[in-house]
């Protein structure tokens, strides 16, 4: 029986004042919804496979059934420490979890290479910064969005501007401007105060995502989403910041198959190869821009919200895909069940 260990950072006590500590991401806390639908898709799906034990992590704000098992940190521990130990106990440790503040990177190093179900340590740290993603994309002809220096803040600039956290998630503390000079003095601002911003241009286009199982440098494109994303706030002249909204995602809208579908295949393919060590489940933000076609705008290098509705339509076979992506030794029993077409990286509907 192969034990694995499911942490989400939100759910798993990573928001809760008397164990973050002072870096805590508390702001994420609006997050919380996705990243229990996340867990609980994965944690769901997990238990379906046989020769696999699923144990996940929870907090003292959550009331489980008392046939789930799970365990939480214990007083005083730190969240490092407690996915630490907990992946000590297990056969290998499936950690969802932002890249804010470097926090993916030290759960990499919490659990240790040998049991990380998930990218590679240099991809999760290029990955995690939006500028460095965006460089290393543009240095492979990659059409993406690069970081910019405010420089003159009175210089005429066409077009939108967003500034947002270089290591953000899920569009928090995002915020669009008109005014190229407007978006300059809140960079500014920012970066006084140590909140590691970012500047880039406003991309106008078709916003997506799409979902990767990744191994090596190769990549199968699982589905193409639709994400619903708006702006709220502003005047009727759109002179004042406006704030990224960000309210969910619809899996599957784009035949894969089809030219745009194919157009987005090819993107997979050459980020993949671009970011060598993503591995196991990966989302690309992607806005078509109308005269531009798909402009990359980040890379997730963890499991997104996307994958529950995906569980939702594939159940279990995803989840079996991901293990058989990163190499995972399961039992013998669900080896004999896995058929071909499973056990490539396509888990095709």
């Amino acid at each position: 029986m192969t034990k694995i260990f499911v942490y989400e950072y939100l759910t798993g006590g990573g928001i809760d004042p008397a164990l973050a500590g002072e870096g805590s991401l508390a702001d994420l806390s609006a997050l919380i919804v996705e990243g229990r639908v996340m867990r609980d898709a994965l944690v769901a799906d997990l238990r379906e496979l046989d020769g696999v034990r699923v144990t996940f992590a929870t907090s003292r704000f959550e009331s489980v059934d008392l046939g789930q098992s799970h365990c939480m940190a214990v007083h005083g521990e730190s969240m490092t420490a407690f996915v630490a130990r907990a992946a000590r106990e297990h056969d290998y440790a499936w950690i969802i979890a932002p890249e804010c503040d470097g926090l993916l990177l030290r759960m990499y190093d919490a659990v240790g290479s040998a049991r990380w179900l998930g990218c590679a340590k240099e991809a999760i740290r290029v990955a995690s910064s939006k500028s460095a993603t965006a460089t290393c994309l543009a240095a492979h002809g990659i059409a993406t969005t690069p970081a910019l220096e405010p420089g003159n803040a009175g210089e005429h600039r066409e077009g939108r501007w967003v500034v947002k956290p270089d290591d953000g998630a899920g569009g928090l503390d995002t915020v669009v401007f008109d005014r190229f000079a407007d978006a300059c003095a809140e960079y500014d601002g920012r970066a006084a105060a140590a909140r590691n911003p970012v500047l880039q241009a406003w991309v106008d286009g078709e916003p997506l995502s799409l979902s990767l199982i990744c191994r090596d440098k190769d990549a199968e494109l699982v589905s193409i989403n639709r994400q619903q994303i708006g702006l709220s706030g502003g005047d009727a002249h759109g002179q004042h910041a406006r704030i990224v909204e960000f309210d969910g995602v619809l899996v599957d809208q784009i035949d894969r198959l089809s030219d745009d579908g194919r157009a987005l295949d090819a993107l997979a393919q050459r980020v993949a190869r671009a970011l060598p060590g993503l591995r196991g489940f990966v989302g690309i933000d992607v806005v078509w821009h109308p005269q531009r076609g798909p402009v990359v705008i980040e890379v997730n290098p963890r499991l997104t919200v996307a994958y529950a509705g995906l569980s939702a339509a594939r159940g279990s076979n995803l989840a079996r895909a991901l293990l058989t992506a990163h190499g995972a030794r399961i039992g013998r029993s669900m080896a004999a069940r896995t058929t071909p077409s499973e056990s490539s990286l396509g888990v095709r509907p």
